[in-house]
């Protein structure tokens, strides 16, 4: 990790007990360690945070996590999202000029994608968020409502987001390319303070997708494409996998 002088930015890793389909997900082990320590871990080999925080609401989660060294910061156990939680941890920070979300369930995270999106947000003050995003190629994962797809500007600036299969291929399109949305965001500081006073949005209600607010409320959304396809662990049977390949 780095220090950059007049820009601070923060890396947070939100890690929550109460999973519906996996409670005590972050503590998991998986090939020896806490899921989050992965997590924590990859983020150390940053180039581009000058901090990382695990934010917890969970005692058991923050004591593991001083264990192996991590700063945690404990958050309220009543926030809806986790940009809300990603944004106390943020508000604890007064240094921080920039956020990036770092999943606390992908422990196979590239460094160099957070760089990335770090500096996207470094070298165009005109953005409020980046993210990334994967193309795709497979029809059933396009129609897998649990896969979000984003469609993009000329310029690569998010157009929409869905779990919808978008765009609708009526035609052929020769240069069309299909992606599948990676759940990683960078935040302005200014930007995220705003989001969090803003109610949830019609589309962000209908599609249970956070990031339509930014776009609802003409906020800029960077996509970077990235050949990470760094699998998340959602369920028991994920970590198993995870485990296999970290081995």
């Amino acid at each position: 990790m780095t220090t950059s002088g007049k820009h601070h930015i923060l890396g947070i890793i939100p890690a929550r007990w109460a999973s519906t389909r996996f409670p005590g997900k972050p503590l998991h082990i998986i090939a020896g360690k806490p899921l989050v320590q992965h997590v924590w871990e990859r983020s150390q080999q940053c180039q581009t945070l000058d901090n990382v925080v695990i934010a917890t609401d969970d005692i058991r989660i923050s004591e593991a996590c001083q264990k192996f060294g991590a700063e945690v910061t404990i958050t309220s156990a009543e926030h809806p999202t986790g940009t809300d939680r990603i944004a106390e941890a943020a508000s604890l920070r007064g240094e921080a000029t920039h956020i990036i979300n770092i999943q606390g369930d992908e422990p196979l995270i590239e460094p160099s994608l957070i760089d990335q999106l770090g500096q996207t947000l470094l070298d165009d003050a005109g953005i409020s968020m980046a993210t990334a995003a994967n193309p795709i190629t497979d029809d059933a994962l396009m129609a897998d409502t649990n896969v979000v797809k984003v469609v993009l500007a000329l310029n690569g600036d998010a157009l929409y987001f869905s779990r919808s299969a978008i765009p609708f291929r009526r035609s052929e399109s020769p240069s069309l390319q299909l992606y599948r949305h990676k759940g990683i965001y960078a935040y302005r500081r200014d930007f995220l303070e705003k989001f969090v006073t803003w109610a949830p949005s019609p589309l962000e209600l209908a599609e249970s997708l956070e990031q339509l607010r930014a776009l609802e409320n003409n906020a800029r959304i960077k996509v970077i494409i990235t050949d990470d396809e760094s699998p998340g662990v959602d369920t028991l049977e994920q970590a198993i996998q995870i485990e296999s390949l970290l081995r």
